[in-house]
């Protein structure tokens, strides 16, 4: 899918929003969560409009649930049944997705729907964002092997965390996928500390043309 970017990650608090909401503002995108589950703490696109997305770049959620948890759960404490249609990608272009939680989170249960299946039907390629630390070797290689099993272009990884030579080395020799750039932890975390720490460390120009190249 042209002009659409979908972030991902190998688990939940990864990193996700702050990535997002980072290259929508770098790129100009929109930004949209389809499904925000929990909402005492605030939600997804109120940080991205905090980290310097322009209020009107954030667009609605498809779905604002109120329990912090996978959204299939959420859901269901909710007495609601996901409708799919309600999941499609919206008009704004360049767009940049924040998917719920890692690939396989589950959307439904019956009949299993997972994150990674939405990614599937939208076709649009997946920055996969990974930490540095003991562990995310495995993490990341499963994911990125999820993604090819269904078909879905990988844009790329994108670290975050402290450096790590041999791990920020040996995943995308071992995936064949690029090396994007690495985040550090960002003290404060606020719009002008994230826009300067993507400028530095995000290769933005091949997430450009991963976005501009896409079916």
């Amino acid at each position: 899918m042209s002009g659409v970017l979908i972030v991902s990650g190998t688990d939940t608090d990864i990193g996700k929003t702050v990535v997002a909401a980072g290259l929508a503002a770098a790129l100009g995108a929109h930004y949209w969560k389809p499904i925000q589950a929990g909402t005492a703490d605030g939600t997804d696109s109120g940080r991205a409009a905090a980290l310097g997305v322009p209020r009107d770049h954030v667009l609605r959620e498809g779905y604002r649930l109120t329990l912090p948890a996978s959204p299939h759960l959420a859901f269901r404490e909710e007495g609601l049944e996901a409708d799919l249609a309600r999941l499609a990608l919206p008009e704004p272009r360049p767009l940049i997705v924040e998917g719920a939680g890692g690939l396989m989170v589950p959307i439904r249960r019956d009949p299993p729907w997972m994150m990674i299946d939405q990614f599937a039907r939208w076709q649009a390629p997946v920055l996969l964002v990974t930490r540095t630390a003991l562990g995310t070797i495995n993490h990341s290689l499963l994911s990125v092997e999820a993604l090819r099993a269904r078909a879905i272009p990988v844009a790329g990884l994108l670290f975050v965390g402290e450096a790590h030579a041999e791990n920020e080395s040996v995943i995308p020799a071992l995936a064949g996928v690029p090396h994007v750039g690495r985040l550090p932890l960002l003290d404060p975390l606020d719009a002008r500390t994230l826009a300067g720490a993507i400028a530095a460390h995000v290769d933005l120009p091949h997430l450009r043309a991963a976005m501009d190249s896409a079916a």
